[in-house]
């Protein structure tokens, strides 16, 4: 019986991975366990080799395992590729026509047990049964999701999961069952985009633009899915250019609005976030970070827009910069991102990337009641005329007005402007709206998030991460702790504004501190050394498109040590 496992189901892009990987997490999940999912595929509709991978534990875990237990291959293809990964003690599920010549290879009579088109539907309930899942959660997993399928289509799955089952306790021997749960939590499967539209819904979000771009696309996909009953309005522009600019006229209209897309696609954005800046109008851009230059890798993960980010822009405004590192992280910080480009009339960003995008996790509920919705304006009997949209005030943040929806006359434009809105070409009235847009940032830096902070007694090593290598970062450290080590770790979920205050003191008490990214010139270690002074003493990078795991930190620490 075990009490964690690593499952990988490989196969070419219309095989059905994606279905038996969902399915099978599903059934998981409903059943009471800790998953961690990653995806993998190539940029084509069909072909090439994808994989679906599933890391299970009855204790509550935070990152990817690169070893394998179990192999569900659909093709010798997946055989090859990941030979090298399948552990000695691991199984091969697979058909038994492959030509594989190794005991553990499990052959399995696919097209005896069902027709070739419910082969994925073979697989699942074989890799069900040998890990000692109850059939009629997974059944009731698969009706749910073929709920609105024909009888007929709904049947011949049942009687293929049925079969398969039944051959595989019949004809199977396997050490990979997993402990069962005896109290199952009500628990969410739920990846960070479903997560991030959640969050903006949530908040009060009305508007998104956006220009499809992996692996941003699912994001509207999901508010498409929530808009009929929210009031939301969601629209695919014809570029990114457009996808920003009419997220900007929605929000100056009362619309509190959010772009998604990806680093080529906000490339093209950069003009309209300058126009939300000098308009001082409230837009929420979520960045979903792949390999890059130009089209690079684009079904791949990487953390390598963060500079992009950071500057994105002609000319000087405050901004903020969320990174989340888990799926309950892309719930919250998207509403408080949502709230805070309200708040202070400005772009916000939040950056993910695609391994965060695409990751299942097994999820509480979220705390729905203590949420409160964004507000957007100034109340209107608080004004008295005549109106200055860009007042200068104490903390640079002016009274808003919706057009429309009073008597006063609300003028926004792109070039510099009066209080009032009109343009100027006065110089003294230039430094005045520079400095009161930037005396906006103060209050930004008030509201910034402290960094997560997990030390021993006296830690000798630091390891410092952001955005999405959280989880993998803390099983590292959590691995080498046990085995008598003094770790700490800290984890930014903001990366911008930074405030040294909440972490240089213990940048300097330890002796050596890693910064641990997934890019190629440690963009991260390179803006805490610009904003403190401080040079983080070693990084670990990766920039191979995959996520980071452990092993991947352990064995890079390990030759940093010799």
């Amino acid at each position: 019986m075990r009490n964690t496992l690593n499952i990988l189901i490989g196969g070419e892009a219309g095989q059905g991975l994606v279905t038996i990987g969902q399915l099978l997490s599903k059934s998981l999940v409903r059943s009471g366990y800790f998953i961690v999912v990653t995806q993998s595929y190539q940029s084509r509709i069909r072909g090439g080799h994808n994989s679906f991978t599933i890391r299970i534990s009855t204790e509550e875990i935070s990152a990817l395992q690169e070893s394998v237990d179990i192999l569900v291959a659909m093709n010798y293809e997946a055989v090859r590729l990941h030979w090298d990964e399948i552990l000695a003690d691991g199984i091969i599920i697979a058909d038994k026509d492959l030509d594989i010549k190794d005991d553990r290879f499990m052959k399995v009579p696919f097209t005896e047990l069902a027709p070739d088109r419910f082969s994925n539907t073979v697989a699942l309930g074989i890799a069900g049964a040998v890990m000692g899942l109850d059939k009629t959660i997974m059944e009731g997993t698969m009706e749910s999701l073929l709920g609105k399928k024909k009888a007929s289509l709904i049947q011949e799955n049942r009687s293929a999961l049925h079969k398969a089952f039944e051959w595989a306790n019949t004809n199977l021997s396997s050490d990979h069952r997993l402990h069962g749960i005896s109290e199952s939590n009500q628990r969410l499967m739920m990846n960070g985009n479903e997560a991030i539209a959640l969050g903006a819904v949530s908040t009060g979000l009305k508007f998104c633009s956006f220009y499809p771009m992996t692996p941003s696309t699912s994001i509207p996909l999901n508010l498409i899915a929530h808009a009929p009953e929210t009031g939301l309005i969601v629209e695919q522009a014809e570029d990114e250019i457009s996808a920003i600019n009419m997220a900007i006229g929605a929000s100056f209209a009362g619309a509190p609005s959010l772009v998604p897309t990806s680093g080529g696609g906000f490339a093209l954005m950069v003009e309209g976030i300058s126009l939300a800046a000098m308009t001082e109008t409230p837009v929420l851009v979520v960045v979903s970070q792949r390999p890059g230059p130009a089209t690079g890798l684009p079904t791949r993960t990487e953390q390598a827009d963060l500079e992009l980010v950071l500057h994105a822009g002609h000319g000087e405004f405050p901004r903020a910069i969320f990174c989340p590192g888990s799926v309950e992280d892309c719930f919250y910080l998207t509403g408080k991102a949502l709230k805070l480009a309200e708040e202070y009339q400005s772009p916000v960003f939040l950056l993910t990337d695609q391994f965060l995008a695409d990751s299942y996790r097994a999820i509480e509920p979220f705390d729905i009641e203590t949420l409160s919705p964004v507000h957007i304006d100034t109340p209107k009997d608080t004004v008295s005329p005549p109106y200055k949209r860009y007042e200068i005030t104490e903390n640079g943040v002016s009274p808003r007005l919706i057009p429309g929806m009073s008597e006063h006359l609300v003028i926004a434009d792109s070039d510099e402007h009066t209080e009032s809105g009109h343009l100027t070409e006065n110089l003294n009235i230039r430094q005045q709206m520079v400095k009161k847009r930037l005396t906006k940032g103060d209050g930004i830096k008030k509201e910034v998030i402290h960094p997560d902070i997990r030390e021993g007694r006296k830690p000798n090593l630091l390891l410092v991460s952001w955005g999405s290598s959280k989880g993998a970062v803390l099983e590292a450290a959590a691995q080498m702790n046990s085995n008598g080590k003094d770790v700490a770790t800290i984890h930014f979920s903001q990366v911008w504004p930074l405030m040294p205050d909440q972490f240089m003191d213990l940048f300097r008490s330890v002796p050596k501190v890693v910064c641990i990214e997934s890019n190629a010139n440690g963009q991260f270690a390179r803006l805490i050394r610009r904003e403190t002074g401080f040079k983080i003493h070693t990084s670990i990078l990766r920039f191979d498109g995959l996520p980071l795991t452990p092993e991947y930190i352990l064995s890079r620490l390990n030759e940093y040590n010799r």
